[in-house]
Order: structure tokens, then C-alpha cells, then sequence
């Protein structure tokens, strides 16, 4: 029978998934940043050779996971661009949940799922087993490679938010959505986003933009909407978007 799990029991019970792994490990999920105590485990798994894939949504890694996810020669990694769903399985453990293997996810969210057990309940396992064999057929297989951090990339980035911090703000100053920002500078909404992202201002996170501390230093301020939180910005910015 499945068990309902909540926040702590996902965390704990996917660690466990993970540590106990003796042949296969498959890990679903839209978004990786991973714990250390995970990383931790998946190298030691690599090490002892143990089959482990990963189906994740973007290839938008930060520099760290990436450089780290390059080293693990042994790990499989696959891109799907439609996955939401978070699915966690073993030769004899399943968790389906709501929880990303995220960090933050695990840290800060509110999360649920049910885990299920191969000997306690095999028509649903193989069930969700054969759904994450038929994601790993339609998603695409990569080799993750390493990337560089550009120091002068991140000093310019430093110089632009410590300019718009310091720059006075109009009495009748407005925030502007992203799509705003684009009509008031001519450039197009992806453009606008890219630039908040690569000046480490705001990144998504499943289908909402959240901001960064740098974000709120400059103005950012998170509104809820019909497809997920955006990010409004102070119309300033608008002459430091190139």
C-alpha cells in the first residue's frame, strides 16, 4: 500500500531511496541543485557502478552543478522539455512527489507525495516504472560539460546593480512587468528576461521568476498572477537593459 509522505518524510525517505540503491537509480525532475549530502551519495553510487539517470527540464545548470554533474563520468543525464512531473525509483522503492531535487525545494517549500514500495504494491510501481522508461525514450540523452565562470561577466553585473541602487528614484516612478520593460526599450520580452538573469537578478523556478537578493536591492518586487509569479522592476532600469 502507498504511504503519504510530507515534507520531512519526502526528504527522508528519498535519501534512503538514494543510499539503498543496489542496482538502478532513476531521478525525475524539472530543476537540480543539489544538497551535498546527495551529491555526496549519487558519487559514491557512481563508484560502486551503479546504473543512474537523470531526466531534468532545462539546461540551465548553475556553473557548480554543472562542473560537478561533468566529473560523474558514470551518470546518464537526459533533457525533457515538457517534464513537471518528480519521480524518484529504485529496483524496489518509488516516490512520487511534488518535491524538485532542489535544495531549496527540500529547505523552504511545502511539499507531499506518496512513496511505494515493489513488494508491498507491484502493479503500481511497474506502473510508474513504465512511465519513467518511457520519459527516458523520448528525452534526449547530453553529456554535461564544464563551464567557466567569467569574472568579468560578474564584475560588470556587480557594477550595473551598484549603479542602479545608487541612481534616485522619480516621485511618480512605476514598476514595470518585463513585457513593459521590453516596449520601453525597444528590445524583446526574451531579451529583457535574459538580461535580469544573466545580471543574477531574478531566475525561474518550475513556471514562476523569482527574485534574487540583488533583485530586491535594486527594486524587485514579486506579484502573483493567472500563470505564476512574475517580477515587477523599477522603470529606471529600463537605460541600464542593453
Amino acid at each position: 500500500m502507498a504511504k503519504f509522505l510530507d515534507t520531512t518524510g519526502v526528504s527522508h525517505h528519498l535519501a534512503l531511496l538514494i543510499k539503498e540503491t543496489k542496482d538502478k537509480l532513476f531521478l525525475i525532475s524539472p530543476y537540480l541543485q543539489f544538497h551535498q549530502r546527495v551529491k555526496d551519495s549519487l558519487e559514491y553510487l557512481n563508484l560502486q557502478k551503479r546504473d543512474i539517470r537523470i531526466v531534468y527540464r532545462e539546461n540551465k545548470l548553475q556553473v557548480d552543478e554543472s562542473n560537478w554533474l561533468e566529473k560523474q563520468i558514470g551518470i546518464r543525464t537526459s533533457l525533457c522539455s515538457t517534464l513537471h512531473a518528480k519521480c524518484y525509483l529504485n529496483e524496489s522503492t518509488a516516490i512520487v512527489t511534488s518535491m524538485n531535487l532542489y535544495a531549496f525545494s527540500q529547505q523552504n517549500n511545502d511539499e507531499m507525495g506518496i512513496l511505494v514500495k515493489k513488494d508491498e504494491d507491484p502493479e503500481l510501481y511497474q506502473d510508474i516504472f513504465n512511465e519513467v522508461q518511457k520519459l527516458l525514450t523520448t528525452s534526449e540523452e547530453i553529456r554535461v560539460s564544464v563551464k567557466k565562470v567569467d569574472k568579468r561577466i560578474e564584475k560588470k553585473s556587480d557594477q550595473t546593480v551598484s549603479k542602479i541602487v545608487k541612481a534616485p528614484r522619480k516621485a511618480n516612478s512605476k514598476n514595470l512587468t518585463t513585457n513593459e520593460l521590453s516596449s520601453k526599450t525597444g528590445l524583446t520580452s526574451r531579451k529583457v528576461n535574459s538580461w535580469l538573469k544573466d545580471n543574477k537578478l531574478m531566475y525561474k523556478k518550475d513556471d514562476d521568476w523569482i527574485t534574487t537578493k540583488k533583485g530586491k536591492e535594486i527594486g524587485g518586487v514579486e506579484k502573483s498572477g493567472q500563470y505564476g509569479k512574475f517580477v515587477v522592476w523599477p522603470e529606471e532600469i529600463a537605460s541600464h537593459i542593453e
